[in-house]
């Protein structure tokens, strides 16, 4: 595959690359680059995770190398799992399978916080960070972990946070750091930690994230996502059929395009893994209809020719059957999920 093509594949629905001038120049010159994600294991994987899978697909299929990072240490800092570290590894474990249950090629590696923080050089790493960056920067990135910069007054182990993350991208030796949106800041931080200690800069790609299904009108994305600590804002990757059209039937739908979680749904998962959205209603409705494009269903639904109720029936079918491949994979794999569904989600 020439540079085109492959430059086309790790930018396709990415909300930014920072800077797409310098990933294609990474592309011209390596056939091979490496790229990573980080994730606390804190709780059930959403369907958000989707997002996220396929876009370790495509930088695969462009030739990446692709690590996926298993934050437990940064975990238990957040307080997630109630800082338990054998609650986090096991959710660990379960999050690794819902990766490959999403089509993620099992050539990538998977790798524990733990692994590196035992390294003399990665704390090295962490100073020479820490010395480059103000205290004001690193209290603003506490953002990338859901806390406000008050948080820090009460537990010190807060503020190590955002320079762990920035350590964690240049221990592995990534050439791309990739994320949702929401951890931008970390990324921020890392290319002008980069650029002030002579490193090698990060190439930064962010996909958009998946809106609250409780809705999140006005409000700055980051802050309306789905979120694991609130079971009916998120569609689970374990969830049943029965469950997902629940949560569909009582999402927010609003009769405009703007903040609608079912159009995002659509939007962001639907479109990009099936190119189509059918939708079953009576002939007294219209009979059924197909939408090969999201443009085409959301100039629909701005014209009020489709209705909220058959928007969210379409949509829950075709969740549901995205959906199957990971429901088959669980009831093959049922372990680790079995595990994480006994332990307290503390946030």
């Amino acid at each position: 595959m020439n540079v085109d093509g492959r430059l086309e594949l790790i930018t396709k629905d990415a909300l930014e690359i920072v800077t797409e001038g310098e990933l294609r120049s990474l592309l011209e010159t390596s056939s091979k680059p490496t790229a990573y994600i980080g994730y606390e294991p804190s709780g059930f994987v959403h369907m958000g995770q989707m997002i996220t899978a396929s876009k370790i697909v495509d930088m695969q299929k462009a030739g990446v190398d692709f690590t996926v990072f298993l934050a437990d240490w940064h975990a238990m800092i957040n307080d997630k799992l109630g800082g338990d570290m054998d609650s986090i590894r096991a959710c660990g474990e379960y999050m690794r399978d819902c990766f490959i249950a999403l089509g993620v090629d099992e050539s990538a590696k998977f790798v524990y916080a733990s692994e590196l923080i035992a390294r003399l050089d990665y704390w090295e790493r962490f100073i020479k960070i820490c010395k480059v960056s103000s205290l004001g920067r690193l209290k603003r990135a506490m953002t990338i972990m859901g806390r406000s910069e008050d948080e820090a007054e009460i537990d010190a182990s807060k503020i190590m946070y955002p320079s762990m993350q920035v350590a964690d991208i240049f221990q592995l030796d990534v050439d791309i750091a990739y994320s949702g949106m929401d951890q931008r800041r970390a990324h921020m931080l890392a290319r002008d930690a980069a650029e002030k200690l002579g490193w090698k800069k990060p190439v930064a790609v962010h996909t958009p994230l998946l809106m609250s299904l409780v809705g999140g009108a006005r409000m700055d994305p980051v802050d309306a996502k789905m979120s694991k600590s609130s079971p009916d804002s998120a569609v689970f990757m374990h969830d049943s059929s029965e469950e997902v059209a629940r949560k569909v039937k009582n999402a927010f739908c609003p009769p405009e395009t703007e903040a609608n979680p079912v159009l995002d749904m659509a939007r962001l998962i639907v479109f990009p893994r099936l190119g189509t959205l059918k939708i079953e209603r009576p002939a007294k409705y219209g009979g059924p209809i197909e939408f090969s494009c999201f443009e085409e269903l959301e100039k629909a639904y701005a014209a009020k020719s489709l209705h909220p109720m058959d928007l969210k029936n379409g949509v829950s079918d075709s969740v549901n059957g995205l959906m199957e491949p990971v429901r088959s994979y669980f009831k093959a794999h049922p372990d680790n999920l079995e595990k994480v569904k006994s332990l307290s989600i503390t946030r």
